[in-house]
Order: structure tokens, then C-alpha cells, then sequence
């Protein structure tokens, strides 16, 4: 599939969860929804109106919220919990790790409002760390979609295979690109463009980032890779082991802490595997502020602009 970067249709990922949603609805009477007084902005208020039976709001209370999915996942229903990321990782830790990671429940994680998409909302609503908080958890799989159409897909596949998960999405409107016939296979990434110069390996926000800068390299005759990493965990091993060696030099770029998302993830498969160059596009140990998204990619260097300068940067080293 050829991507095209001129006009790209724009949807929100939040849509795509409640699209999600009312297809399960329909077809598996085990899934219900949870959430936490926030329906109407992650979009599962569409649920609740279509099978109000199978809705429960848990009000304010991120930490009930998982003690019932855990209670409803041992009944035998299929319980998807839905708030802001950073009020469905951070808050409730002490639940998930026990309740829902330790004793294996089928639970889905399904986070809106992540990254710094979130915006004017500000620093305690930026959910920049939910990644590696939910990373660590064994039994976890994590997976950061890129567009509407992969969200779609993520939350189906999500609730099609037993475990826990967790699915991190948006709330702007931001390009939908990715085929929507495309298979969705959990831990195996996508390569978007091909390029032996350099590997940009992206997921969510940031994937289509680097097919921006992909591009621009290309004038400037460097062809880059554009890597997928549509898993977090169980992350493509074999995908990075091979970039590495075709490549020799990677950059991760993504909306999240430098530590414990993407960036940590990749380079433990680098360093165990392949040692080669590498450098990160990411929020630097730092907390947001409020603006808009695109004032808060800029400002904390996690767009195109600045994948493009690393890139350079990190070629001149190679």
C-alpha cells in the first residue's frame, strides 16, 4: 500500500473504539463496558445507549472500576474498561497488577485521551508514562495503534484473545492511513516504507511523524524505513534484529517518556541482539503543560522536524 501525505482523512481513534464497541456488542453478549464519568469524551456512552444492561458506570473511582472488571472477567463476561490513560494506569495500578495481571484476567485496558493528545487539559491529564507502567506487568500485552482503522482492529483482536491488554488511543482527529484490509497481527510490526539508510521505528502518534520525515529525507537522498510498532509487548523482536543489521542505525519516536515505553523496549532487543547507533524521539523526562497538540509536539521535540534532525544527526555518527 502506497501512503499518501498529501490531505489525509482525519479521524479520531476514540471514534474507532466506540465503532469497535458496538460491533461486540452486537455479535458477543459476554463483552461489557465500564467506565468511569468520563463516557461521553472516550466515546463509550455510545455503548451504554445501545445495550444499557450491559454498561457500568463506577463513577470517579479508576480503582473500582478494576476490581469489578477483574469480578466480571471471573464470572465469565469479557469487561472492557475505559477512562482517560492516565486515570486507567496510574490510579489504579495496585488493582491491575493484582487483580488483573497476577491472576490472568481476561480484562481489556482500553485507554482515550493518551500521550500528549490531550492537550489543554494539562500535565495531570498527559498520560506520558502508561506505557512502561503497563509494560512491566507480566501478562499484560500492550498495544499503541497508529490511525482509526488500526484502533479499530487492536480493540476487536483485543477482546478475540484471552488475557489482559491494554490499548492506548487518542482524542484529536489525526490521520487515518493505514489500510483497512490489512491484517492486524499482534506482535508482528509493519514496514510502512522501506529504506536501507536509516530505521525510524514509530508507533501511535508518531508513526505517521515519521513518514513525514521519511519523506523529506528522501530529497535529501536518505532513505529511511518506517517501522510500525503497533505491539509494545510482546514486541517484534525479529523485526528489530533485522533493521539493525540491514540498516545499522535506529530511532524510536513516540509520545511518551524516554524511559520505559518504546525507546526502552527497542534498545533491550539492541543491545542483547545487535549493538548499533541508536537515538529516540520522545518526551524527555519531563511533565507537559497545556496547548494544544501540535504546540506540545513541537515544543517538546516529538515531531517530524525534529525525527529529521536526529536522523542526520545520528548518520553523521554511523
Amino acid at each position: 500500500m502506497k501512503i499518501s501525505l498529501e490531505n489525509p482523512e482525519l479521524k479520531e481513534t476514540r471514534q474507532a473504539f466506540a465503532d469497535a464497541l458496538l460491533k461486540l456488542g452486537k455479535e458477543n453478549p459476554k463483552v461489557v463496558v465500564l467506565g468511569g464519568d468520563v463516557s461521553g469524551s472516550v466515546k463509550t456512552n455510545i455503548f451504554r445507549d445501545a445495550y444499557p444492561e450491559r454498561f457500568f458506570s463506577v463513577g470517579i473511582s479508576e480503582q473500582d472500576m478494576m476490581g469489578v472488571a477483574a469480578g466480571l472477567a471471573v464470572a465469565g463476561k469479557i469487561p472492557i474498561a475505559s477512562t482517560y490513560g492516565e486515570f486507567a494506569t496510574g490510579r489504579p495500578f495496585d488493582q491491575i497488577r493484582q487483580s488483573i495481571a497476577y491472576s490472568e484476567m481476561n480484562v481489556k485496558i482500553c485507554a482515550s485521551h493518551c500521550g500528549i493528545s490531550v492537550g489543554p487539559d494539562g500535565a495531570t491529564h498527559q498520560s506520558l508514562e502508561d506505557v512502561g507502567i503497563m509494560r512491566i506487568l507480566p501478562h499484560i500485552t500492550v498495544l499503541t495503534p497508529a490511525d482509526y482503522n488500526q484502533t479499530y482492529k487492536a480493540v476487536l483482536k483485543a477482546v478475540e484473545t484471552e488475557g489482559p491488554f491494554y490499548v492506548r488511543f487518542y482524542r484529536d482527529k489525526t490521520p487515518n492511513f493505514t489500510d483497512a484490509n490489512a491484517n492486524y497481527e499482534i506482535g508482528k510490526s509493519d514496514i510502512l516504507t522501506d529504506g536501507n539508510d536509516i530505521t525510524l521505528i514509530a508507533n501511535g502518534l508518531l508513526v505517521w511523524e515519521a513518514l513525514r520525515a521519511a519523506e523529506i529525507l528522501k530529497k535529501d537522498g536518505i532513505e529511511a524505513r518506517v517501522v510500525n510498532m503497533h505491539t509494545i509487548k510482546p514486541i517484534d523482536r525479529e523485526m528489530i534484529i533485522r533493521c539493525s543489521k540491514e540498516t545499522g542505525g535506529i530511532i524510536t519516536c513516540e509520545d511518551h517518556q524516554v524511559h520505559g515505553g518504546l525507546f526502552s523496549a527497542t534498545a533491550e532487543v539492541i543491545v542483547r541482539e545487535n549493538p548499533v547507533k541508536m537515538d529516540y524521539i520522545a518526551v524527555n523526562d519531563t511533565f507537559g503543560e497545556s496547548g494544544t497538540m501540535e504546540e506540545l509536539m513541537r515544543k517538546y521535540k516529538i515531531n517530524y522536524e525534529e525525527i529529521v534532525r536526529k536522523t542526520k544527526k545520528l548518520l553523521n555518527k554511523k
